[in-house]
């Protein structure tokens, strides 16, 4: 049982007009590059780059092109073959300085940053950006980058317990004048901020664990998925919003985001020729210790529930299950897919490509118009897709 907390402050900051859309209109998201090594652990060559000119270049494309968010990843230490990582708040800052409408979410981890901190860091950048932020709160599964940094690695369980507290502070110095907070692992002693973020930043979390679905159903916005089967996004859903409900919080006020990576061709032999090419040329070595790695997560939880906890070598060469999720197909295939995931009760599509340089537009252009023409279809009562099978 987690402790006894003050309930959430109610906020009067508006949210994001895309958090509002998402309730009806299923949106659009990606993971931006900001680490070496693309979004596959694999040396099949593809046409992706990581430093902060082409980031910029991809933020561009996808606002002009139907995405309403991008995700910033947090990364400190070299992991499946990401060797370079770009900071996420300093990425962050610098393509919503060269954006106009791309709202940005940025990955923290708590135990690596104090909340205070972070929400003081976040509320500038709603302010310079004008009310275009998010943070996706990363409770940790890499035990190097915590050890390295000399900070204690707690297990599963009391890491969900620390992120949990991160948020409620968070939200509490977005939203009060003055802010206490005595928790297990943060205190906040009658700490003003000023200026307050312009609107309220969402909140976002990953995590398909038992402890993760509870905390979202208690604080966060919105719940991040590793790729999946309609049956494990269905058991999550149901789960976080039950949680919800046992909080006396309205589970209408959840969002829940799908990863997937997108595949996008003109027929579906090429779509699943390149989804081919990509595990035969998996980097064998660099899969196998991402999958070491992670047994931190899901795999070291009582109930063997949560994140790769039955990850096979296939699923762990996207790195967030992303090929589990199905989009992969012609445009029509994966459009279908994504209205199906929609029904599920997803909101979100975390998008991931092989080639940032072409596929980020080619799914914008080919892929989102036709999921808009399906939701409107839906609107007046026609059901005229099938699902692929792929």
């Amino acid at each position: 049982m987690p402790p006894s907390y003050p309930p959430l402050p109610k906020s009067k900051l508006p949210r994001s007009a895309w958090f509002e859309r998402s309730a009806d209109e299923i949106q659009f998201a990606y993971w931006v590059p900001n680490v070496s090594g693309g979004l596959v652990i694999t040396t099949l060559p593809m046409q992706t780059e990581w430093d902060h000119e082409s980031n910029v270049r991809y933020a561009q494309i996808a606002e002009a092109n139907g995405f309403a968010t991008a995700l910033a990843q947090t990364r400190w230490f070299a992991s499946y073959g990401a060797d370079h990582q770009h900071e996420a708040f300093v990425m962050s800052s610098y393509i919503l300085a060269k954006t106009s409408t791309l709202e940005l979410i940025t990955a923290c981890h708590p135990g690596l940053w104090h909340p205070g901190v972070v929400a003081k860091v976040q509320a500038t950048l709603d302010v310079i950006s004008n009310g275009r932020t998010s943070i996706n709160i990363v409770s940790g599964w890499f035990k190097g980058e915590f050890t390295g940094y000399g900070e204690p690695w707690l297990d599963h369980s009391e890491r969900y317990r620390r992120s949990e507290e991160f948020i409620r502070i968070m939200k509490g110095m977005w939203n009060e004048d003055e802010f206490t907070f005595y928790g297990d692992f943060y205190t906040i002693d009658g700490a003003p901020m000023l200026p307050k973020p312009v609107h309220q930043p969402l909140v976002f979390q990953g995590g398909n664990s038992t402890a993760a679905r509870r905390m979202a159903g208690r604080v966060s916005d919105v719940l991040f998925m590793n790729g999946n089967t309609n049956e494990g996004f269905t058991g999550i859903i149901n789960d976080t919003r039950m949680a919800a409900r046992a909080s006396g919080r309205d589970e209408s006020e959840i969002r829940f985001g799908a990863n997937g990576f997108a595949i996008v061709r003109d027929t579906e032999e090429e779509a699943v020729e390149t989804l081919r090419a990509i595990i035969a040329n998996a980097d064998v070595e660099a899969v196998k210790g991402f999958g070491e790695a992670v047994k931190n997560a899901g795999q070291s939880t009582s109930d063997k529930q949560g994140m790769w906890a039955n990850s096979s070598f296939e699923d762990l060469v996207q790195y967030n299950d992303g090929f589990k999720t199905g989009l992969i197909g012609t445009p029509e295939q994966v459009a279908d897919r994504i209205i199906e995931l929609k029904e599920l009760g997803i909101n979100v599509v975390l998008c991931g490509f092989l080639h940032y340089e072409w596929e980020l537009e080619n799914f914008g252009k080919k892929v989102i118009p036709l999921v808009r023409e399906r939701e409107q279809a839906m609107k007046k009562g026609r059901k005229t897709f099938a699902v692929s099978g792929v």
